[in-house]
């Protein structure tokens, strides 16, 4: 019997070893997004959602420039990162959504924002970034080709996303660039800088975020789905294995 619950704590302590290295483990960021100037707001989910993957999440080095398409992008062969005055950002609008567990951590990021120009009519699109506890800045999400008609509210964007995997629970900045849909040439962008709206954002992505049986439970992220059950078992077949013996030393 004593082999036998060696064997078994042998079992549950590689388990747990296992964990250890299961949490270094680096999830890539996963996410659904809609968007659009005629969506419903409330619409990820839906049939015009897409489901984007992108690389994990950087969550030490400095926030600059070079973390944004804006220090990437080429126009005639010099970095375009002064921007355009004939473009600016006249609103922005952001809602959460999915906060299942009610912990004041959401995973769904509802997004509406209105870019004007001082031209008639202009093809644009905006990318989307996240920082991470004023980490880099990662870009989450970007838009399709849309147009501007001058400095009129009708052309509001929206773009609802949640975040499926790979977002730690903790604070978020979000910063929004636009770019010439014709040559990628950065126009201008709105973040934390320009408005309250966009920085201190409490996020989580959807697998830290979990109700079961109407009660909160705290989801341990071990990086493989499968180890919480394991660990589980190793528990119980120690459990059974310790009940005869108890049961022998109290007669």
């Amino acid at each position: 019997m004593k082999n036998v619950t060696r064997t078994t704590l042998s079992i549950v302590l590689l388990l747990l070893a296992s964990a250890g290295m299961a949490e270094t483990t680096v999830e890539p960021r996963q996410s659904m997004t809609s968007q659009g100037t005629d969506i419903p707001r409330g619409s990820v989910g839906t049939d015009n959602a897409t489901f984007d993957e992108y690389a994990p999440l950087r969550t030490d080095g400095p926030r600059s420039k070079k973390d944004r398409r804006s220090a990437q992008l080429k126009s005639g062969g010099v970095v375009t990162q002064s921007g355009d005055p004939n473009f600016w950002f006249y609103d922005v609008d952001l809602q959460l959504f999915a906060d299942h567990d009610r912990d004041g951590y959401f995973a769904g990021i509802d997004l509406l924002f209105d870019a004007d120009t001082t031209y008639a009519v202009a093809d644009v699109y905006a990318v989307l970034y996240l920082s991470y506890e004023l980490g880099p800045w990662e870009e989450y999400a970007a838009t399709d080709d849309f147009t501007l008609f001058g400095s009129t509210s009708d052309d509001d964007y929206i773009v609802e996303t949640e975040l499926v995997s790979g977002y730690p629970t903790g604070n978020y900045d979000l910063l929004i660039e636009l770019f010439d849909a014709y040559d990628g040439t950065y126009l201008t962008s709105i973040g934390p800088e320009d408005t309250s709206e966009l920085s201190i954002i409490p996020l989580e992505d959807s697998t830290r975020d979990a109700v079961y049986g109407g009660d909160t439970i705290v989801v341990v992220d071990s990086g493989g789905g499968s180890f919480g059950l394991l660990l589980l078992f190793g528990l119980f077949a120690i459990r059974m294995t310790l009940r005869p013996q108890a049961a022998r030393l109290s007669k």
